[in-house]
């Protein structure tokens, strides 16, 4: 899975609007008037759109999945590019 590309999105119907994703990355995520988390894209552009998913940076993967892991809105999912497997997050396996 290390050199597999990830995405990441969040489901804004579920957030709590907790803060721990924009803590763990700040480059990912952030909030938006409405006190919710949202992904950025690569150049920092909040992406609004339900939703929309951005690539995650190769060195905030651990980042990024520690913080679909501890969300407690279990709102973060982080998916494989290549088959949209979910590996962290509350669809994912295991």
């Amino acid at each position: 899975m290390s050199d597999e590309q990830l995405e990441v999105w969040v489901d804004q119907d579920l957030c709590t609007g907790d803060g721990l994703c924009v803590q763990y990355a700040p480059e990912v995520f952030e909030f938006d008037i409405d006190g919710l988390a949202y992904v950025k894209d690569r150049a920092g552009e909040l992406l609004r759109s339900p939703g929309a998913r951005t690539f995650v940076p190769a060195g905030l993967r651990l980042e990024v999945i520690d913080s679909a892991r501890e969300c407690p809105g279990d709102c973060i999912h982080v998916v494989r590019s290549g088959d949209g497997a979910e590996v962290a997050g509350p669809d994912a396996g295991g």
